[in-house]
């Protein structure tokens, strides 16, 4: 089972994601050959969503839409993409250069959409202050949450990946008293101990992962992103399947109870897509599972 070791590697000082839609009726295989040229599943980590699945005439079990959630408070777009990339290193002039080569190489079938440059802020710092994934699966627990096994040639040593770009209001969030910033996450921001009396809205509290059944653990590697008008954070969920995040996102927007995540008080998703990472083998992406 070899799986792309940027997924199971700390986050990087710095990242590129990119994102990519289909061409119609080019020659996607080709492409596919191109790409897997270019990654090594370290520096360059890729993701195959579900457009590009369908283009294959191909199926793949576990991977599907995005969902969406519409109501008072709360917008959870589903925004599909063919093809997405995570280029992850310590200089910003080497991840631009991989991603302009990455580009040429699956043009023109691939199209590029959108990129985000992201950063690692402090020890592992959203861009509020509060440590992001104190609850990370490490080590074997890493890979038992985040990698697939028991599947087979093709398929063990994958992984699925929901991946959103979150916008932070960080003047509302600044303008919030310590106390209520405390509660909205369910920690304080001085030593990052959990709230014995938190809220029920409390982000901590809609996502202990440990509290659903199954329980819900995903192995998140997220990063903060910013850029002349906006900032947020780059989530992303690595799964042996999808089913822990839409668990954990199902809580969030309240769809149990009632009760969303203050999350939503002061920072909104734009975008939300599902991917589903291959495996690799001889230093290279293995596709098998999609041929």
């Amino acid at each position: 089972m070899q799986t792309q070791p940027g997924i199971l590697a700390s986050v990087p000082a710095l990242a590129r994601y990119q994102f990519y839609s289909l061409i119609n009726d080019c020659d996607y295989p080709d492409a596919l050959n191109k790409l897997c040229q270019q990654a090594d599943g370290e520096s360059i980590v890729i993701g195959l969503g579900q457009p590009l699945i369908q283009a294959l005439q191909t199926d793949l079990e576990g991977l599907h839409s995005f969902p969406t959630y519409f109501s008072d408070g709360v917008s959870v777009p589903s925004t599909p993409m063919a093809l997405w990339v995570w280029y992850r290193g310590t200089d910003r002039g080497t991840l631009l250069h991989l991603s302009r080569a990455l580009e040429h190489a699956v043009a023109p079938a691939f199209q590029l959409e959108k990129t985000i440059d992201a950063f690692k802020y402090g020890p592992s710092l959203d861009l509020t202050g509060y440590e992001d994934g104190t609850e990370n699966p490490e080590g074997d627990e890493a890979v038992d949450a985040g990698i697939v096994s028991g599947k087979g040639a093709g398929m063990d040593g994958s992984s699925y990946l929901a991946v959103q770009q979150w916008v932070h209001d960080l003047d509302h969030f600044e303008a919030m008293p310590t106390q209520q910033q405390d509660d909205a996450i369910g920690r304080r921001k001085s030593d990052n101990e959990e709230l014995d009396d938190a809220p029920e809205s409390a982000h901590v509290k809609r996502t202990a992962q440990e509290s659903f059944n199954p329980e819900a653990f995903i192995l998140r590697r997220s990063m903060p992103w910013a850029d002349d008008k906006q900032a947020g954070l780059v989530f992303t969920a690595f799964g042996h399947s999808l089913d822990a995040f839409e668990a954990l996102l199902k809580r969030m927007v309240g769809e149990e109870d009632g009760t969303v995540d203050a999350l939503f008080s002061f920072t909104q998703p734009v975008s939300g897509a599902y991917f589903w990472c291959p495996p690799m083998k001889d230093n290279r992406l293995d596709l098998s599972a999609i041929k």
